[in-house]
């Protein structure tokens, strides 16, 4: 059976070589320039749409842990309550 290229890599490709420090900074400053940062208005947006989910989450877990715990609770303690 033959392996593929894409599994081996190219056969007349020279062994790994390390990219100088000098090259690797003008390949993050290149890339880097690519990115579209948000605007201001857009990550206060985002921020408060974050905020908001976490806190949902939050109160949600939350009270299943208090439903759950009052479960656990009655189970052991034979049904009485407080």
């Amino acid at each position: 059976m033959t392996e593929s290229k894409a599994v081996r890599g190219s056969r007349d490709s020279s062994p790994d070589k390390r990219t100088s420090i000098p090259t690797f900074y003008r390949q993050v400053v290149a890339e880097l320039r690519k990115v579209v940062w948000p605007t201001q208005e857009q990550l206060v947006t985002y921020f408060l749409v974050v905020m908001v989910f976490v806190m949902f989450m939050m109160a949600f877990v939350s009270v299943l842990d208090l439903a759950f715990g009052k479960l656990v609770f009655a189970i052991f303690t034979g049904g009485s309550g407080e």
